[in-house]
């Protein structure tokens, strides 16, 4: 039997329903890091779900993230652009609803933390907050800002602070994403956890490729 295969060509996606078109596209990067944007204003905590944190570099240490565009009211951007600080927070396995309900559309005044039942923590040397419950938890400052071809915002941060849970750091550097619990999400609003398939060493030419 032969199984069946969607196809659709420019035309096609051009002319799809909006929620169908985005539920359908945002699908097809596959799993993607779920990670909570912590900022503030100075009075007001926020929080928020995203999954577009992508790795720019490690020497310097970046990371990149982009932001919808700017055509409504968004608290974290606003925060992002006037401190220069945020948080980014990995969500965890156990409260992948809580994380998720910090993308409804609360009023600026009122924080996604209290909202949620999330807790916010402040480290001694940064000023935007950390999600405490987070089991990895990263601070970084701006170092690029930038608008792209469909009006996104990309924001790339470098790292200022690392608080990593647990005995889960390797020799080598390499963190054990899956035993710190972090959840990955598909789509828009599809949460997984992980299971390891393999882990490889180095591979080079012409060399049998090791697992570790």
């Amino acid at each position: 039997m032969t199984e069946h295969t969607h196809i659709f060509n420019s035309d096609d996606i051009d002319n799809l329903e909006q929620r169908y078109r985005a539920n359908l596209i945002n699908c097809v990067s596959g799993f993607k890091s779920a990670c909570l944007l912590g900022t503030t204003d100075g009075t007001t905590n926020n929080v928020a779900i995203i999954s577009s944190v992508v790795h720019i570099g490690a020497n310097p240490p970046l990371l990149g993230m982009i932001m919808r565009p700017h055509t409504v009211q968004r608290d974290s951007l606003e925060n992002i652009k006037k401190s220069g600080k945020y948080t980014l927070n990995h969500v965890h396995s156990s409260w992948v609803d809580k994380a998720h309900q910090t993308s409804a559309r609360y009023d600026k005044e009122e924080s996604e933390f209290d909202a949620v039942g999330l807790t916010p923590w402040f480290s001694n040397n940064f000023s935007a907050p950390y999600v405490a419950q987070s089991h990895l938890k990263l601070g970084l400052t701006v170092e690029q800002h930038f608008t792209l071809c469909n009006k996104t915002e990309m924001v790339i941060g470098r790292v200022e602070e690392l608080f990593v849970k647990g005995n889960t750091i390797a020799d080598d550097g390499y963190i054990d994403i899956e035993a710190l619990g972090s959840a990955c999400i598909s789509g828009l609003d599809s949460y997984h956890s992980t299971k390891r398939i393999a882990q490889y060493a180095y591979a080079k030419p012409n060399e049998i490729l090791k697992q570790k």
